[in-house]
């Protein structure tokens, strides 16, 4: 350790570190514009100026390293004079457009401007002008003349995203932020760049002009979406979601969010939201009260049971559904004497699934893919399935890591890949036999299945071998694929020679928590599969729209008596009789556990629309008019201490629950469908009813190929 003096106090820090960094430990503020934790050290906004003891002159903290007995003095006059003097000169071309800037009250250059601006200008020639850019529906680059060329965007997308989309041109006064010829900002991480700009240059353009932030309440929540379970921060203002940004956390999304996480809030003020229950009557809909909706489905499902058993009645639920609902959902329909419940919509093979009350998961903490040295990918396409995922494997790339593919088509992935196997989804179980026999051949031991082997499969195979800290993810595809756990059986097999964890990177916010509270079919239970292929009489729809979340479509519910849909929006108007209007995640208290077992719990942010009510209330009151045992619960909370008792939220699930272990026997046969996934912008409601998502160009270009499909 290295130990300086800083304003007076004796500070250690690991050497090589800089100034700053012993300011931050010492909780000492030095004025900054262009340096981030995250990024790397530009020093080219120069605010950060401080005096350093036998230096002529003085030095910026963020790219001064520190040396043992360095004396740094953070306010004396020689440091202020010199952070005046930088804050004068950042203000000479900017414009006087506070009151109209959307970043007006959480803009770094207008604190700071208060503590070391002047009162009065010297400057008096004519203002620079940067002409706006039109760079896609997320981002704003209207006001670019506020720009200070802090480059905190341009090494972001270097660094983080891993697309360098906005870079510098030209000098002096000249300089501007801009992409190549004129083209979008596309990153599906793109949103961060709002966050990190200190000044009104980059805004959101959806938020735009639609509130000051001081008229914003901010609230916690958890993202709905991927299973990062990413932490956020909801702004709300009258009643209404009107921001989304990320709330820090370390261990779980760092400082960043996705673009669906950030901007799929539009949804939730969209015409499509279902404010009152409904019933079909001569195939009209109408709309009714909550009273006269229950007891039509309490009804309708005694009769059902009464005509044809409980086997007949089945329910589908989404993995985005809160813990809670999914754990009243699966006691409702064991309470009606009923095993037929399931959250996998998109899976193939449903003998895949971990011992019952365990789950299949991630196989370690969400915070060591950034450490990793080699990694193996099956079936994903990382970078839009799980992008803050693969954001953390990008940062393990930088450091030397090798990652290592087998998928079916190449993709960008925004970082150098050392091994590419491509193989259609049919031979993935083939492909990934020969890398097996590969490990075998290196390692002297028996291979599980017989394959032929080629040079890339070697090549894998050596990549694997060296390294300490190895990972086998299995994607979307992977998971939902016809052979899926075959997959499973080959990937531990040569996990356990090359010394390797497992892990399913987990589709939905809640994967693994359905599966912990048995959101799946019990003995004798239809699983997804069965029941969308027409083996139920009466259905119901937890939060979830079959002909697009699931792989057998909807063609079977038409052979229902009854389907019932809880739902926040209008959706399968075609197959239902009944609607209820149940609260998307910012109008119901709950719970999300993400892919590394982590329990995350979230209130309200906002009150439930119109008639809209949580769906863990609808269910319990279901539940007590069927006179069900159980269903007495007065809270959410009360529901996830019955159903995950003993876990704490911001806690990990007992490792005891979470197995990747597998027995079945290897199938090396081809598979004779395609696994069911969905698109970075169509994973769930919220996020294919988001305008400005659907407006991006990775939602234009799935729609062109579903149009082509078409």
């Amino acid at each position: 350790m290295v130990e300086i003096e800083l304003d007076g106090k004796k500070v250690e820090v690991p050497p090589g570190s800089m100034v700053m960094h012993a300011a931050e430990k010492a909780g000492t503020y030095i004025p900054h514009f262009c340096y981030h934790k995250k990024l790397s050290i530009a020093a080219n906004c120069r605010m950060c100026l401080v005096d350093v003891e036998k230096a002529p002159k003085p030095m910026p903290a963020c790219a001064t390293p520190v040396t043992q007995g360095m004396i740094v003095r953070t306010k004396s006059d020689k440091a202020i004079k010199a952070q005046q003097s930088v804050m004068e000169f950042l203000l000479i071309n900017h414009p006087l457009d506070c009151p109209i800037c959307d970043q007006g009250g959480e803009c770094q250059l207008q604190d700071l401007a208060v503590g070391y601006g002047g009162s009065g200008s010297r400057y008096e020639e004519e203002k620079r002008v940067v002409f706006h850019k039109d760079v896609g529906p997320l981002i704003s680059m209207e006001e670019m003349s506020r720009c200070i060329h802090c480059t905190r965007c341009v090494r972001f997308g270097q660094e983080v995203a891993g697309v360098m989309e906005l870079g510098m041109i030209h000098r002096g006064e000249h300089s501007e932020i801009t992409t190549v010829l004129g083209e979008t900002v596309d990153s599906e991480l793109s949103g961060n760049m709002i966050d990190i700009c200190p000044v009104g240059a980059l805004t959101s353009k959806p938020f735009r002009y639609s509130a000051r932030t001081w008229e914003l309440s901010r609230r916690k929540s958890v993202s709905p979406h991927d299973s990062t379970g990413a932490n956020l921060i909801v702004q709300v203002k009258n009643h209404r979601v009107m921001r989304v940004l990320p709330l820090e956390n370390e261990a779980v999304n760092e400082c960043w969010i996705a673009d669906r996480d950030r901007f799929s809030y539009e949804a939730l003020n969209t015409e499509d939201r279902l404010t009152a229950p409904m019933l079909k009557q001569g195939g009209e809909w109408k709309t009714v009260d909550w009273q006269t909706a229950l007891e039509y489905v309490a009804n309708g499902l005694k009769q059902v049971k009464a005509e044809h058993g409980a086997g007949v009645i089945g329910l589908l639920a989404s993995p985005h559904s809160t813990l809670e609902e999914l754990a009243l959902a699966g006691a409702f329909m064991r309470g009606l004497g009923s095993q037929n419940i399931d959250a996998r919509l998109r899976h193939a093979d449903f003998a895949n699934a971990a011992p019952a009350g365990s789950a299949r998961w991630l196989g370690m903490p969400i915070a060591s893919l950034s450490t990793l040295q080699r990694v193996l990918v099956v079936g994903s396409n990382l970078r839009k399935d799980h992008p803050l995922f693969a954001q953390r494997i990008r940062q393990a790339q930088r450091k030397g890591a090798q990652v290592n593919v087998l998928n079916a088509t190449a993709q960008d992935w925004a970082m150098p890949l050392k091994n590419t196997v491509l193989a259609g989804a049919a031979g993935w179980v083939s492909a990934l036999a020969g890398i097996a026999s590969a490990v075998a051949a290196e390692t002297g031991a028996s291979a599980p299945v017989s394959a032929e082997v080629s040079d890339l499969h070697r090549a894998v195979a050596k990549s694997l071998l060296g390294g300490e800290r190895k990972a086998i993810l299995l994607g979307n595809a992977a998971a939902h694929h016809e052979k899926a756990s075959s997959l499973l059986m080959l990937a531990n097999w040569i996990a356990q020679q090359t010394g390797a964890t497992v892990g399913y990177l987990t589709e939905a916010a809640n994967t693994v928590g359905a599966q912990l509270v048995g959101a799946l079919p019990g003995q004798g239970g239809l699983n997804a599969g069965r029941m969308l292929t027409g083996g139920l009489k009466a259905a119901i729809l937890l939060n979830t729209e079959p002909d697009q979340d699931s792989a057998a479509g909807v063609e079977g519910l038409y052979r229902a008596g009854m389907v019932v849909t809880l739902s926040p929006f209008k959706t399968n108007l075609d197959v239902s009789d009944v609607l209820l209007p149940i609260a998307p995640f910012t109008e119901t208290s709950g719970s999300f556990v993400n892919a590394e077992g982590r329990l995350q719990s979230f209130h309200a942010v906002v009150r439930p629309l119109g008639e809209t009510r949580p769906a863990w209330k609808v269910l319990r009151v279901l539940g007590n008019l069927l006179d069900l045992p159980g269903f007495d619960a007065d809270s959410s909370q009360a529901v996830l201490a019955s159903a995950l008792p003993g876990v704490a939220s911001g806690a990990l699930v007992d490792a005891a629950r979470l197995s990747n272990a597998s027995s079945a026997a290897i199938d090396t046969a081809h598979a004779s469908s395609e696994p069911c996934v969905a698109s970075i912008y169509q994973l769930d409601g919220l996020v294919r009813r988001a305008t400005s998502l659907q407006l991006t160009a990775d939602a234009r270009a799935v729609l062109a190929v579903e149009g082509a499909t078409a």
